[in-house]
């Protein structure tokens, strides 16, 4: 325990003194998995935190019904509010419900509220039904959200219409995968959706990161599962992991982020860890201008 505690000092100083590249031009991810309970939106929540508290302008887009990351970033999201939903179905400009976080000011989420629940449904009628947050999105960061550094999508936990709006606006999949016995399966679907939707859809769409959850070190499954998934997919798996944290899981309670909930603990200082690793990934190579 000890030893633990000093290697997450360590590495919370050695971040803070770290630099945090913005990127040439606006990432967007599509933060999915469909298998639920491997910390999707914890993670959606926390990477992006990580991000605006480094000074990037970040926005997340709460795609998921529960409108969990809505609650996490502190944000309004009872039924009636202005959200994603209007978005989609009534081609409400992006600009009109996104909500700036209370903790952090370079961070805005477009949240999910409960009418969100049959959109799936009412999607299948719309003309160019794949493409309505692709649209909506476009218009943000060609007008107010030009200047936006990182855009992260929080899918709800299917492969629905909801997600492959997500997936055909996004160039990068960020797939969070937990520690234990069935971590890969249900991962060979989900790569065939990207694949499917890069071929059909979306040409830049790729698989760029993946982040390994709840993991406990002491354990030989959690080693073992870590290693297989490292195996599939080498340059795509984060070197971070991110352990089991009880401030992690309380901090939604709060309206918080654990970045801002408790800076301290392991589990933020993994995630800006892990937030660090993206921004690295993107960028720009030396002698460009950021």
């Amino acid at each position: 325990m000890a030893n633990e505690l000093i290697a997450t000092e360590r590495l919370r100083r050695e971040l803070d003194s770290s630099d945090f590249p913005r990127p040439r031009e606006t990432r967007v991810f599509a933060v999915s998995n469909q298998k639920g309970g491997v910390g999707k939106t914890t993670t959606t929540v926390n990477v992006a935190a990580a991000l605006a508290q480094r000074g990037a302008n970040v926005l997340v887009i709460d795609a998921d019904p529960q409108g969990n990351a809505s609650t996490a970033l502190g944000v309004d999201h009872h039924s009636g509010t202005p959200s994603i939903y209007d978005v989609l179905l009534d081609d409400v400009p992006m600009a009109k419900v996104a909500q700036r976080c209370p903790e952090i000011s370079s961070l805005w989420c477009i949240p999910a509220t409960i009418d969100l629940a049959g959109a799936d449904i009412e999607l299948v009628s719309v003309v160019r039904r794949e493409f309505r947050l692709h649209d909506a999105l476009r218009d943000l960061l060609e007008g107010p959200g030009k200047d936006l550094d990182y855009v992260f999508i929080d899918c709800p936990p299917s492969l629905g219409l909801l997600t492959l709006n997500a997936m055909v606006v996004a160039q990068e999949v960020l797939i969070p995968i937990q520690c234990e016995y069935y971590a890969l399966e249900g991962l060979t679907q989900l790569i065939k959706t990207v694949e499917m939707v890069r071929k059909h859809l979306n040409r830049e769409l790729e698989v760029s990161t993946i982040v390994l959850t709840m993991f406990d070190a002491r354990t030989n499954l959690a080693r073992e599962v870590a290693d297989e998934v490292r195996a599939h997919f080498p340059t795509q798996t984060l070197e971070q992991t991110i352990p089991r944290s009880v401030r992690v899981s309380e901090a939604p309670s709060h309206g918080q982020t654990v970045i801002t909930h408790d800076p301290h603990s392991s589990g933020a200082v993994a995630y800006t860890a892990v937030a660090r690793e993206i921004a690295m990934a993107g960028a720009p190579a030396q002698g460009e201008h950021q």
